[in-house]
């Protein structure tokens, strides 16, 4: 199963290497990892995507709590929540191509927010079945570079990662 993970924690140097080393101590992949300063500059949240059975999160989840510079963990799985993901395509677009992303472009609610001559860069965020789905629907030839964030999520209503 799919499991968003948020954690809060102490914005020091060494903090994301001990995150990421618990991950890769056991073998377990990181599909996806963000990190940023909070509206505490003190404190940074990190987002990591992972795939696994319960059983393994909980015990990682557990394992992150025990870490000195973590100050709280959450499973966002785990109830409802909001996820988001930002991706900027660089696409050819000469001729009948340029008129042809512009289109699908404005179909998934991107923004251009780069022109030249030949080319577009096309910013787009959701969840990442919607920009499958976009660079699905586009001309794979037409396609020059692409860039992932990765997943932000949090959580719904009263629910809420704060010390």
């Amino acid at each position: 199963m799919r499991h968003i993970i948020s954690i809060l924690l102490e914005n020091e140097s060494g903090a994301l290497s001990q995150v990421s080393g618990l991950f890769s101590a056991r073998a377990y992949n990181i599909e996806s990892l963000t990190v940023a300063p909070t509206e505490d500059p003190s404190l940074s949240r990190m987002t990591i995507v992972s795939v696994g059975s319960d059983d393994v999160i909980e015990q990682i989840t557990k394992q992150l709590n025990k870490l000195i510079n973590v100050v709280k963990v959450v499973d966002l799985s785990e109830a409802p929540h909001v996820e988001r993901e930002l991706m900027l395509v660089k696409v050819r677009a000469t001729g009948k191509d340029r008129e042809e992303m512009k289109r699908m472009s404005d179909i998934f609610r991107g923004h251009i927010v780069d022109v030249t001559d030949s080319t577009y860069v096309i910013e787009l965020t959701g969840d990442d079945v919607k920009l499958d789905a976009f660079l699905q629907a586009i001309d794979p030839a037409l396609i020059l570079e692409t860039v992932r964030t990765g997943i932000c999520g949090i959580g719904r209503g009263d629910r809420i990662l704060k010390v």
